[in-house]
């Protein structure tokens, strides 16, 4: 599939708010196409919350709360709000956050992919700060000290206390701004999940998911998702990448939280391997995942920023991948589909749901991506 044009380079032009990014080579292209699929998507959804698009005709699927995806779209319209300027944008992207709020009292893990990506490129807008506090105090008080982890949760069914990889993207820096013992809470949720997901040495050496035994005090793995669950590694490098960036979070630990990410881009091939993965990497010829990608170079553009000798090969892979899904994956202009559409995102491969469709999420890291290249947003905070 014909792309609108790769990213060129990582340094290559300044983005300017603004209609229409021709002007700024093909990661100006590449941005314009994806917000003005935004603004086709808002027209198409509604009030509700769209989840994947078909990829024969870029309809979508919804949910009327928002599921755990429900941030990725109020993010998407805040980084439209962010490359338009318009009033009409901002305020659409705000009402769209609102409609989150219940979901600070929803018993869940997931309030850090809902309620960290739904409010971070907001910028100053008040209403949506005063939610992203009420959601990290609510993370604050579910913390189990204990269990060391902000448990799974059973709002979105299944047993409550599980440590999961995507647990801990968003949730890190929700926590961390959760006040006195908010950022001590986040470092503990993520290195014990460090401790349970990441074995440098075993088979399998990484975990997705694991189980609390009440009986014995112990976890235990899950098999679904499974170890070779390629957006649970890019989920889990993107929360490192974070901690990374927040002495806070990183002071005393940097040392281990670079080898934990030196461990998921190595051992997991993100620096060597396809810039696309499989969803699942022990069926290398099953369905692609480009919303896996799409976070892995989101991770690897913070992961070079921070100081350490793989800083230019984390710029220069992140700087591959955007390349890589903007030439092959997105949809072009003239062609039979809406133009901007990031394909072949695979939510589940196991029950062979939307394998090879449009995912809210790989638009929005998409978009994250593209616009922290054009300097609307700043990569460290968003």
């Amino acid at each position: 599939m014909s792309g609108v044009g790769g990213v060129g380079g990582m340094n290559g032009g300044s983005g300017t708010a603004g209609e229409g990014g021709e002007g700024s080579g093909p990661t100006g292209r590449a941005l314009a196409a994806v917000m003005a699929r935004v603004a086709v998507t808002a027209a198409e959804v509604g009030p509700r919350f769209p989840l994947y698009a078909d990829p024969a005709d870029g309809r979508w699927t919804t949910t009327g709360r928002g599921s755990w995806t429900g941030g990725f779209w109020a993010g998407l319209l805040w980084l439209r709000a962010r490359y338009t300027g318009a009033g009409h944008d901002r305020r659409a992207a705000a009402a769209c956050t609102a409609r989150l709020a219940p979901w600070t009292a929803a018993d869940t893990a997931t309030r850090g992919l809902i309620l960290w990506y739904g409010t971070a490129a907001a910028g100053d807008d008040a209403a949506a700060a005063a939610l992203r506090a009420r959601a990290a105090g609510a993370c604050l008080s579910a913390w189990d000290p204990e269990l060391g982890i902000l448990p799974w949760g059973d709002a979105l069914g299944g047993p409550r206390l599980l440590a999961r990889v995507d647990a801990v993207p968003g949730t890190v820096p929700l926590l961390a701004a959760a006040g006195p013992g908010g950022a001590a809470a986040a470092a503990a949720h993520l290195h014990r999940h460090l401790d349970l997901c990441l074995d440098g040495t075993g088979d399998p050496w990484f975990r997705p998911a694991l189980i609390h035994d009440a009986a014995t005090g112990g976890w235990r793995p899950c098999e679904d998702p499974p170890p070779g669950w390629s957006r649970g590694r890019a989920w889990l490098l993107l929360a490192v990448a974070d901690a990374m960036l927040q002495p806070e979070l990183s002071a005393g630990e940097f040392t281990r939280l670079s080898e934990a990410a030196t461990l998921l881009t190595t051992r997991g091939g993100v620096l060597t391997g396809p810039p696309v993965p499989p969803a699942d990497t022990a069926c290398p010829d099953g369905p692609p995942d480009t919303s896996a990608a799409a976070i892995t170079a989101v991770a690897l553009l913070k992961l070079a920023r921070t100081p350490g000798p793989r800083a230019e090969q984390y710029a220069l892979r992140a700087a591959e991948v955007l390349d890589h899904l903007t030439r092959n994956h997105l949809t072009p202009e003239g062609g039979p589909r809406p133009p901007g559409m990031l394909l072949d995102g695979c939510y589940d491969a196991a029950k062979g749901l939307a394998v090879r469709h449009e995912l809210v999420w790989g638009d929005f890291f998409l978009a994250l991506a593209l616009t922290a290249l054009h300097g609307l947003v700043d990569i460290t905070r968003s």
